[in-house]
């Protein structure tokens, strides 16, 4: 990067990168002091490249690095420049083996009393999900209308207006789950609701959350795959999609509720984690889930705790959109239109959002991404464990799946078999560390799952052969027998 010009003349100056420029003149065109000219030289490309041509009238706005297409140049106060010189470069990367501190928990307030419900109600999963969205003051949703998820956007169009907020049906799925970006750096708190396809469109912008730490929660009503599919049918093979459908390193969180009561009490737990560590949190329902109905009691907003956002209160010259301590690996939010400079980008990029396109910044902020959710999966983790302790045999099982699970083990109990469940309700970060644990005692792990083979694979490279893992698949399209469930403990138990 190239400082065009060496004195210092007016408030600001300009950096460029004259083998990336493509001549577009698009920093020329938009700057408001007209202080940028082409030189007449050629880069490597052909193009001729801006210099700061009238120095003393640069202010430093940066307009130039907003409107370039390619980051090959930005602008800069002196005052900033002198105050990141005072700082000293910037510290190494902690080692891979040095643990990131919890996020610093922010004072939790009551939910706003306009979006929560409160009483009880008989409502399908989907129905639940958007109440509990709405208690959590989710103010935005974008998505497009797929089976089995259609009835939580539904839901959504009727009840958002009626406390303030914004539901946008998108052309598709695509558009959705980055409009819902936007909403966030607009300062609302998102949420995008698909199904099977849709979930797929959605991974790049994901993993564009993930790199930008956009919170936010989307829903995924799974059913039977691959492509169409099975669309009014459950499935639960998306899973590992939640964790590892995007490119690159990163981390998110995902929740599987079971009931349409959990539909509600845990979304309003995927927005407050997806505020605290500043991730995207998946929702990982099903479709059977989604479509049952039963009793779900909504509490008074008093008595549920919501996490706001993290609002940066930093005097405006010394806010970076990325910077954190080794007491906080989470940033302080802020929102466009607030008066801070802000730049938002999937590319790799410093403490203030600009692209630093080498080895260390990318080590750095990765190791970061990574480090706030894999140091505190303590933290995230919940199983919920019924009879594991002196168990010979462990059923493990999620969503739907736990509750037809729940009736096979009560029934080897009855036959004398030592045989306890664990019922995964955070998925990812998945609980390698509790698994590891129970086999030192466990001999058998039996999981049933509506996919061939997925969530299964991380208890066996958790447990890594100190206990035998039965995997108990479905294809999908309806859901396990507890007879098919019981043989498999009765087998294992001889």
């Amino acid at each position: 990067m190239n400082q065009t010009s060496p004195e210092r003349q007016g408030k600001g100056t300009v950096f460029v990168r004259p083998e990336i420029c493509k001549g577009c003149s698009f920093c020329i065109d938009f700057c408001p002091t007209h202080c940028l000219e082409f030189t007449k030289d050629f880069n490597p490309k052909g193009y001729h490249f801006p210099v700061l041509a009238r120095p003393e009238d640069c202010s430093g706005c940066d307009l130039c690095g907003l409107y370039c297409p390619d980051f090959a140049i930005y602008g800069e106060r002196w005052k900033d420049i002198d105050a990141r010189k005072a700082k000293g470069p910037s510290p190494s990367p902690p080692p891979a083996s040095r643990p990131i501190a919890a996020p610093k928990v922010q004072d939790t307030e009551p939910a706003d009393p306009r979006g929560v419900l409160t009483g009880i109600h008989f409502m399908d999963g989907d129905h639940a999900a958007c109440e509990g969205a709405l208690a959590a003051g989710c103010r935005f949703v974008a998505g497009y209308p797929i089976t089995p998820s259609t009835e939580v956007v539904e839901r959504f169009a009727a009840r958002i207006p009626t406390v303030g907020g914004v539901f946008i049906q998108m052309e598709d799925e695509l558009a959705s789950s980055i409009a819902v970006q936007g909403a966030v750096w607009g300062g609302r708190k998102s949420l995008s609701v698909t199904s099977g396809p849709g979930f797929s469109l959605m991974m790049e912008h994901i993993g564009l959350a993930a790199m930008t730490e956009t919170p936010g929660v989307w829903v995924d009503v799974q059913r039977g795959g691959p492509s169409t599919g099975l669309p009014t049918l459950p499935g639960q093979a998306d899973m590992m999609q939640a964790k590892w459908g995007s490119h690159g390193d990163y981390e998110i969180i995902a929740i599987v509720p079971n009931s349409p009561q959990e539909c509600f009490d845990l979304m309003v737990k995927a927005f407050n984690l997806s505020e605290l560590y500043r991730c995207p949190v998946m929702f990982m329902m099903d479709e059977v889930v989604g479509h049952m109905v039963e009793r779900v009691v909504i509490p008074p907003a008093s008595e549920i705790r919501v996490v706001p956002r993290k609002w940066t209160h930093k005097p405006k010259d010394e806010y970076r959109a990325f910077a954190t301590t080794e007491d906080d690996p989470v940033p302080e939010m802020t929102k466009a239109g607030a008066g801070y400079r802000i730049h938002v980008t999937g590319l790799t990029h410093d403490e203030r959002g600009y692209p630093a396109m080498n080895a260390g910044a990318q080590a750095k902020l990765v190791r970061r991404l990574l480090g706030k959710i894999r140091d505190n999966a303590d933290r995230i983790m919940d199983v919920r464990e019924d009879g594991v302790e002196g168990a010979e045999i462990v059923v493990v099982s999620y969503g739907i799946t736990s509750r037809i699970a729940m009736s096979a083990v009560e029934e080897a109990r009855r036959r004398g078999v030592k045989v306890g469940h664990l019922r995964l309700v955070v998925a990812w970060p998945f609980p390698a560390k509790r698994m590891r644990e129970l086999a030192k005692t466990v001999k058998v792990f039996i999981m049933p799952e509506l996919n061939m083979g997925q969530m299964v694979m991380e208890i066996e490279r958790a447990v890594a052969g100190a206990a035998r893992v039965v995997s108990l698949p479905h294809a999908g399209g309806s859901v396990h027998e507890p007879e098919t469930i019981l043989a498999a403990i009765l087998e294992a138990g001889r």
